[in-house]
């Protein structure tokens, strides 16, 4: 897959990052490199290879499934500038 320059601003754009005009061309090639080594790799046949859970074959200690704090809700609802029906009203961010 090709990346060219027009798509690398685009990228810049929508990540809100800058790349300076002469490294559009580099930053391009690299992600080209990229794309094409991931295409390499999802042509490779794995349909008799078993998926691995763990790579260490150990187990996570979990913790017992239980409340170990108290409700306070009411505390913190009372902390918050605006609040409604027990939910914290906030600026909206997308118009």
């Amino acid at each position: 897959m090709a990346v060219g320059p027009s798509d690398i601003e685009k990228i810049a754009h929508l990540a809100r990052i800058r790349i300076a005009p002469d490294q559009v061309g580099e930053v391009a090639s690299r992600l080209s490199d990229i794309l094409g080594m991931v295409d390499q790799m999802q042509a490779v046949d794995t349909s008799n290879i078993a998926p691995m859970a763990n790579p260490h074959d150990a187990t996570q200690r979990l913790r017992p499934d239980a409340v170990t704090e108290e409700n306070q809700r009411d505390t913190f609802m009372a902390l918050a500038p605006q609040s409604e029906d027990g939910l914290f009203l906030v600026p909206r961010v997308i118009e």
